[in-house]
């Protein structure tokens, strides 16, 4: 029986996102299988990880017994020397356990983005997900736009910051946006998910405090013109060199809105959401759109899924002028949030289905990469 560590939670703002989709999307779906043995990693807001069972009970977080638990059990201890090995302390009696695979559930900075990645390729474990690269870039939206129109991939016109050269030169900053970009405009974190710090701006007495609300989570600030006559769309994919698209799904929102963190999670009160993903009722699955543009839409997500390298599971957003019926790459999200898990069960295929596909496509990775030869034999030492 393979041995699967859910891991979620982290130091991002996105941290309790992570939990649902943990528990709901990944945990719950894996143990209905019985075939595997799921182990909760839960890693604290401070940085910690902790293992235990009641970690995959979500009225341990939603009651706040969180806080009473971890204070009472011991961090994890990691061992690489074999692979990966978890361990809830170091004397001969600790509990320790080999991981066969890894599914990370951690949402945004310091996982979605790569970072955990990066552990688990020198731990040499299979993991579920897009690589380190394909992760970094996908949630970097200022390299991910550089990267979409290096391979003439159509993108909205875009400006970035940094929070020194705006602190320093806000005015020019101002002045510089005003000249090149169109109203209205998107004002972004770069790096964060689940459209957090966000905000849609029409003027200039708007636009310095969207600029300011974003440099509150980010160091870096992307702003990009709003496509005219607007279409939001998204398209979640698995696979790994071939992809395999669910349905396209069009957020139904009114025409002031914008599909925001409020909107995906909390519109409606706790019968807003379901599972922590975006509400059916705030979406269309699928996206009622001419077939031509569908399928354009649709071809357009899978190549950005190839010209990226992005593996496992990702979404690709979308953005559509309906006049014009052109459709542009918005942005990725590496690790969709409950992993769309609504939109695949339209498409056919059930919470377990896809939690093993997901495993397979983990396996599937792995096994090619450790074909390659890592090491090089040299006299190159010999000469010191």
């Amino acid at each position: 029986m393979k041995r699967i560590l859910v891991v979620f939670g982290g130091r991002s703002v996105e941290h309790d996102v992570s939990i649902i989709t943990a528990i709901n999307s990944i945990i719950k779906p894996l143990r209905l299988t019985k075939k595997y043995q799921v182990e909760p990693l839960y890693i604290a807001k401070d940085g910690r990880w902790y293992w235990d069972e009641a970690l995959s009970n979500i009225e341990t977080y939603s009651s706040g017994k969180i806080d009473s638990l971890i204070k009472k059990l011991k961090p994890v201890n990691l061992s690489f020397e074999n692979g990966l090995v978890i361990s809830n302390g170091k004397s001969f009696n600790s509990k320790k356990a080999q991981i066969d695979i890894v599914f990370p559930a951690l949402h945004g900075t310091y996982g979605e983005d790569g970072d955990l990645m990066g552990l688990l390729e020198m731990a040499g474990v299979a993991y579920v997900g897009c690589g380190v690269a394909a992760s970094a870039i996908a949630m970097d939206k200022v390299i991910a736009k550089q990267l979409a129109i290096a391979n003439k991939i159509p993108t909205s016109n875009f400006l970035f910051y940094r929070s020194k050269d705006y602190k320093d030169n806000p005015v020019t900053v101002l002045n510089e946006i005003n000249t090149h970009l169109n109203w209205p405009l998107f004002v972004k974190p770069t790096h964060l998910g689940s459209s957090i710090g966000i905000s849609r701006v029409s003027s200039n007495d708007e636009l310095g405090n969207a600029i300011e609300l974003a440099f509150h989570y980010d160091d870096l600030v992307v702003v990009e013109e709003e496509v005219s006559n607007l279409i939001e769309v998204t398209l979640p994919i698995i696979g790994n060199e071939t992809p395999e698209p669910a349905y396209l799904e069009k957020p139904t929102l009114q025409k002031a809105d914008f599909f925001d963190f409020d909107a995906k999670y909390l519109r409606g009160g706790k019968k807003g959401s379901k599972n922590g993903q975006a509400s059916s009722s705030y979406s269309e699955v699928p996206a009622q759109l001419p077939k031509k543009l569908y399928k354009a839409a649709e071809e357009l997500g899978v190549n950005v899924y190839k010209t990226f390298g992005l593996s496992g599971i990702a979404r690709v957003d979308m953005l559509i002028d309906s006049k014009l019926n052109k459709v542009y790459f918005n942005e990725i999200n590496p690790l969709p949030g409950s992993l769309y898990s609504h939109n695949f069960q339209k498409f056919g295929l059930s919470n377990v289905e896809l939690v093993e596909k997901l495993l397979f496509f983990a396996m599937e990775k792995f096994e090619q990469k450790n074909k390659l030869n890592s090491s090089f034999s040299t006299n190159y030492l010999k000469q010191f």
